[in-house]
């Protein structure tokens, strides 16, 4: 009877093991640049519905989200709960590789000449291309 539990235990943890490898995959993302693309901030009141909900679940903590409709990739970023006013998000840089589309963003504090709110804020941009079935890589 043990030797029978060590048997089954042994083929568990092999049918385990076996099922998490193939379930595993490595894609090398390529960032020699192939060409810049052309996108549009998306004001808050022109996001999709649906992403807009999406967004408002996740926006307490960092979140990168894609999302497509009507020939249209919309790609949002956000970096989670502040305890102030004042944050802004710029993108840099959007732009294509042979198998990704690469999206620069980064967070900007607070001007030091604004007058800053002790209230929290969930900064995030929405950015609006044309339609890929690419990859996003977020930097």
């Amino acid at each position: 009877m043990r030797n029978l539990m060590k048997r089954l235990c042994s083929y568990v943890l092999l049918l385990a093991c076996a099922f998490l490898l193939t379930a595993c995959s490595v894609t090398k993302t390529d960032k020699d640049k192939i060409r810049d693309i052309d996108f549009t901030v998306v004001d808050t009141e022109a996001v999709p519905e649906e992403l807009a909900a999406q967004i408002e679940e996740a926006k307490a903590e960092p979140f990168r989200l894609t999302y497509g409709d009507n020939g249209y990739l919309y790609i949002a970023r956000g970096y989670g709960t502040k305890d102030t006013s004042g944050y802004s998000v710029e993108v840099p840089e959007c732009y294509e590789t042979s198998n990704a589309v690469c999206m620069k963003s980064s967070l900007l504090g607070p001007d030091k000449t604004e007058e800053v709110q002790k209230k929290p804020t969930y900064p995030y941009v929405v950015i609006k291309m044309e339609y890929s079935d690419k990859n996003v890589e977020f930097d």
